[in-house]
């Protein structure tokens, strides 16, 4: 039987050095996405974060003067919610939240498109919640009637990772290639058994 196997291998693929049937191969990686087309989504992004910077200051930066009694810091993650959930009618409440989310979602677009460095769940948690940080902490010093709430970064920070699970990371992919991690240099952790294993039909023959 193993002799019989053996010959039918060298009929169907032909012995060393003689012409034959070729073995199959995977099909051919896909040419990389041109440069051009790159470029525009970058910058359509990049166009998409500027606006968002101006209507996020507008939003967040503008004076208040009829609130300045009214507002206090909040350090206590939760404490604002709460409040929210407790105090305020389901309207209020759902206005309140539901608008913190909203301006995070922005985030969440517009950063894996502009800066694929940011790709990634904790990635983009990070950055949105130190942009956030910073710009309460601006309102709560310098703007009247503002103060630093640390649950509005908590609730921005939600809304940047639901825009990024819901598109953002399909949107960068698109625009991307793929990101490759440290782990897929590991052995047997890459494409097809690990990465340097040779391809089907790429290995070299045996001496003859």
């Amino acid at each position: 039987m193993e002799m019989r196997r053996k010959l039918a291998g060298l009929r169907l693929w032909g012995p060393p050095g003689r012409p034959g049937r070729q073995p199959p191969t995977e099909p051919a990686a896909a040419p990389a996405r041109r440069p051009v087309v790159r470029a525009l989504a970058v910058l359509a992004a990049f166009v998409g974060t500027v606006l968002f910077s101006l209507a996020l200051a507008r939003v967040t930066l503008e004076p208040s003067a009829a609130s300045a009694d009214l507002v206090h810091s909040n350090v206590h993650p939760g404490a604002s919610i709460r409040q929210y959930l407790e105090q305020s009618s389901a309207g209020d409440a759902l206005r309140q939240l539901g608008g913190n989310i909203l301006l995070g979602v922005p985030f969440g677009l517009l950063l894996p498109v502009m800066l694929p460095q940011t790709r990634g769940l904790l990635r983009v948690a990070a950055v949105t919640a130190v942009v956030m940080t910073l710009v309460e902490l601006v309102q709560g010093a310098l703007v009247t009637g503002r103060a630093f709430d640390v649950d509005d970064v908590i609730l921005n920070t939600a809304g940047a990772l639901l825009g990024f699970l819901l598109a953002g990371r399909r949107m960068s992919r698109a625009v991307h290639p793929r990101r490759r991690h440290w782990w897929h240099r590991l052995p047997g952790f890459g494409p097809r058994g690990g990465a340097g294993a040779p391809e089907a039909g790429g290995g070299a023959r045996p001496p003859v």
